[in-house]
C-alpha cells in the first residue's frame, strides 16, 4: 500500500504539470494546482483500494489516474471573454 500511495501522489503530480503545460491560463495558481493533483490521486487510490482490496496495484493507480484528472478537471476555468450586454441592462 506504501508504494501505490507513493505512485499514486507522483501520477498525481505529472497529471498537474501535465495540466499546467496545456491549460496555464485556465488554471488558478500553480501550487493549488499541485495540491489538488496529488491529493485528487491519492483519494482515488484509496477508493479503488478499498473496492478492490489488495493485490490489484495497477487497477488501483488506474483509479488514482481517474480520480485526479476529475479532482483537476473541476480547477479549469471557462476561457476568458467579455460578455455582451443586453440592450435591456444598457
Amino acid at each position: 500500500m506504501i508504494w501505490e500511495s507513493f505512485g499514486s501522489v507522483v501520477l498525481g503530480l505529472a497529471l498537474s504539470w501535465a495540466a499546467l503545460r496545456s491549460l496555464p491560463d485556465r488554471l488558478p495558481s500553480v501550487r493549488a494546482v499541485f495540491l489538488t493533483g496529488a491529493l485528487g490521486a491519492l483519494f482515488g487510490a484509496y477508493l479503488t483500494h478499498s473496492a478492490l482490496g489488495t493485490g490489484h496495484p495497477v487497477a488501483t493507480l488506474a483509479g488514482a489516474v481517474f480520480v485526479g484528472t476529475v479532482t483537476l478537471s473541476l480547477l479549469i476555468r471557462p476561457r476568458s471573454r467579455r460578455l455582451a450586454r443586453s440592450a435591456a441592462a444598457q
